[in-house]
């Protein structure tokens, strides 16, 4: 049973508003007329997530070619993200959504369970929101280590078309 909202393809990207590692706030409606790839993933520095950061970082460049923007989200606190920025060179903004609030407005805020027991948590995921604010694709139980090839290839196959 689905106890949470998540946006489907084609609607309208719920608009935000986050700090940023970037020194400022960010709103989604300020990318429009650009692809955003939207991920969402559950801690800083844990090695799914680091996977997952750096294989963006070394992609960033082909995929910002592609026309798009990475945006990382997770519920850690700002100086987390500046740490984990830093120790790993990340060339993207992380956002920080501490309240879980934009992790909910996007369905990536779930249950887990781990050994029995039951939490609340982030889940790795990640939205395609096109340049007219609409959204593309959404990526669920994505591989960390492969997501940004995934997402590389899609955009460059879009590009295509």
């Amino acid at each position: 049973m689905q106890d949470y909202y998540e946006p489907k393809v084609g609607d309208l990207a719920p608009d935000f508003q986050l700090p940023s590692t970037r020194g400022r706030d960010m709103r989604l409606e300020e990318l429009r007329g650009k692809d955003v790839i939207l991920y969402f993933y559950p801690k800083d520095d844990t090695p799914g997530c680091t996977a997952e950061a750096c294989s963006f970082r070394d992609l960033e460049g082909d995929i910002t070619k592609g026309g798009a923007v990475i945006l990382g989200v997770s519920t850690d606190p700002m100086e987390s993200h500046a740490k984990f920025t830093n120790k790993y060179k990340l060339n993207f903004p992380l956002l920080s959504d501490q309240t879980a609030d934009v992790s909910k407005m996007y369905g990536a805020w779930r249950e887990k369970n781990s050994n029995g027991r039951r939490t609340w948590g982030v889940a790795r995921m990640t939205y395609w929101i096109s340049t007219d604010g609409r959204i593309k694709k959404i990526y669920k139980n994505v591989d960390a280590a492969q997501h940004a090839d995934e997402i590389l290839a899609d955009i460059q196959a879009a590009r295509k078309k």
